[in-house]
């Protein structure tokens, strides 16, 4: 009898506890203020938030985008002016945050204490994660790891009456790659929105699972209008979106009611396939969502293989490999390819550190710290790494592990492979420069840069350069490609054309008479590399559709393989240009190839997946 009391008060006080008055929030909402300092973006925001200050607010969000090229004085910059607020205020980062980061998304998370937060005020839990891209050109994409932080987060605050406000700087489409697995965790709880910038106009649209969403207004919309922000009023069952612009009074925007209930579960519509005269034989060779459920982790970094087995670096600061091996570096997100000599890895990291790994047992035989992240890809030549830091680039005894010299004339971080022959190595940076440096000694030969203004955000910063014996053959995010000359960098040509606009995918042939490269709406161009202009051979639509992933293309036997934004790989015949085969890995970015000692091409996805490819007939 008293068990049956003891429910009944139970049942009693959760059903008060669901039909309690919800409590009205007033928020708002800065996203993409893109402040740089002295600009005019900075002046505008004092104003913003003087008003915001003097307001009947109860808590602010900046949504992403906070800077211009997220370099570590803009962040301090915007730091020092966001600290201004005295309402409650949580910021996450957004992808001018990301992408461009000079410390390899570090000095974010040491500025603001992390880059995702949660908190509930009154019955509102309001909880935001970080989308990247991370340090290179690609979809937004919630980290592996971060979408097992937020399961757990929403499973820990949650009670019975409560209601979530889900923020990101991306929308809940298919400009997130994994939007499918993010609405899949919101899906189960109360969400009476989710909100987002990124698109510097406003937005309102149900997501694939029903969950309202709302994209936001920039600090400045450039319609001459008026700098603002976005206030939101979240009442009972409903939600209305005010766009306010400093000085004066606030114009609804939107206005709906949200069910409180569950939302549908959300599948990834299928892609079409297509297979020619070849057929290969595909092989998962690693997961990352095995070790670590249900998302484990994510994987930003190209793959290298030695012998059969394949090495690559994680999201959790692992060196993982094919045969089950790794390593815990405690070193944050990795984004350079591990290098490989024998018994030795040397893992470049993004908290500053080269670590000299044994094959053997993983663990760290030796470490050099050096003044700034690392996120290039390194190469190894006759044991001697090439690897490009920031602001430096330098050589490395690999059966020593002796530094042989280093060239710190260079105004910001490398990312793309140099290319290493003769008595040159030539690599581009993000400070508009493409550098030949003498092999031997590690001084300059010649440079040479576009011309662009903005150089950072244009520069051949993570392109593999194109070498044969007399040219050098770029791309870079202006969409040309130019052609110098291999002895003294002068220019020889440079194309562009709005149906060939190219951006950082790029490779060449084994007898360096053809350069490949993908354009913007996913077609193989296949360019004379030995020819005084541009000429084109042929080019072969993928079936990509809009693309930007800088995935280098490589040539094995005869066939080129190119990767897409969203998880395809392509195989084209070399000669002819004919597509052989486009088949769907996944859904992320493709990092990149190796070629293992049987010559199966290898890839990763950003998502946490490696694969073996392997024609298997002719």
């Amino acid at each position: 009898m008293k068990y049956c009391k003891f429910m009944r008060l139970t049942a009693l006080i959760l059903a008060l506890m669901i039909a309690m008055p919800l409590v009205a929030q007033h928020l708002a909402v800065l996203s993409d203020i893109h402040v740089t300092p002295g600009n005019e973006n900075e002046r505008q925001l004092r104003l913003a938030i003087e008003e915001i200050n003097a307001s009947d607010v109860v808590a602010v969000v900046v949504s992403g985008d906070l800077t211009n090229e997220g370099s570590d004085e803009q962040l301090l910059n915007v730091k020092r002016l966001l600290d201004g607020i005295t309402k409650p205020c949580y910021v996450i980062p957004g992808n001018h945050e990301n992408n461009w980061s000079q410390s390899a998304c570090q000095t974010f998370g040491r500025l603001w204490g992390s880059d995702r937060f949660s908190v509930v005020v009154d019955n509102l839990i309001i909880i935001g994660t970080n989308c990247g891209p991370f340090m290179k050109m690609g979809d937004g994409h919630v980290n592996s790891h971060d979408l097992t932080w937020l399961q757990s987060e929403l499973k820990r605050l949650y009670r019975p009456g409560m209601r979530v406000l889900s923020v990101n700087h991306y929308p809940l489409l298919d400009d997130m790659d994994n939007y499918v697995e993010y609405q899949n965790v919101l899906k189960d709880y109360p969400v009476i929105a989710h909100q987002h910038g990124h698109f510097h106009k406003w937005m309102q649209y149900k997501s694939a699972s029903g969950i309202e969403s709302i994209g936001v207004r920039a600090l400045d919309m450039k319609d001459g209008k008026g700098h603002g922000y976005t206030l939101l009023d979240i009442a009972g069952d409903s939600v209305k979106v005010w766009n306010k612009v400093v000085g004066e009074s606030a114009e609804l925007k939107y206005a709906f009611a949200v069910p409180m209930a569950k939302y549908k579960d959300v599948k990834r519509e299928s892609r079409v396939d297509y297979t020619g005269g070849r057929t290969f034989e595909i092989t998962k060779i690693a997961d990352e969502a095995e070790w670590s459920k249900p998302f484990g982790a994510s994987i930003f970094t190209r793959p290298a293989a030695s012998g059969s087995e394949v090495f690559y670096g994680t999201s959790l600061g692992e060196l993982a490999s094919s045969a089950g091996k790794r390593s815990r570096l405690d070193c944050g997100m990795l984004f350079s390819r591990p290098a490989v000599w024998q018994n030795t890895i040397v893992v470049p990291t993004g908290d500053n550190r080269l670590l000299w790994i044994d094959r053997a047992t993983g663990a760290v035989k030796a470490q050099y710290r050096s003044g700034g992240p690392y996120v290039a890809d390194g190469l190894v030549v006759d044991g001697t790494l090439f690897q490009g830091g920031y602001k430096s680039f330098e050589a490395w005894d690999m059966t020593s592990g002796k530094m042989l010299w280093k060239n710190i004339n260079i105004d910001n971080y490398c990312q793309g492979e140099p290319f290493v022959g003769g008595d040159d190595v030539i690599f581009g940076a993000w400070d508009g420069q493409l550098r030949c440096l003498d092999r031997k000694s590690g001084q300059l030969k010649w440079q040479w840069d576009n011309g662009k203004p903005r150089q950072h955000l244009l520069s051949p910063g993570n392109v593999v350069p194109a070498v044969n014996t007399g040219h050098v053959i770029i791309v870079a995010p202006d969409r040309y490609m130019t052609c110098l000359d291999r002895t003294n960098g002068r220019q020889i040509w440079r194309h562009f054309a709005p149906d060939r606009k190219v951006r950082e995918s790029l490779g060449m042939s084994a007898d360096g008479k053809r350069v490949y490269a993908k354009t913007m709406d996913g077609t193989v161009v296949a360019v004379d590399a030995i020819s005084n202009e541009y000429h084109e051979l042929w080019n072969t639509d993928c079936g990509f559709g809009y693309e930007h992933a800088p995935c280098p293309i490589i040539e094995v036997d005869g066939l080129v393989y190119t990767g897409s934004r969203r998880g395809q790989v392509a195989v084209i015949d070399a000669k002819s240009g004919e597509l052989l085969l486009r088949t769907t890995l996944g859904y992320s970015e493709v990092n990149g190839f190796a070629v293992d000692k049987d010559n199966n091409v290898i890839c990763t996805l950003i998502e946490g997946t490696a694969f073996k490819i392997k024609p298997t007939n002719k």
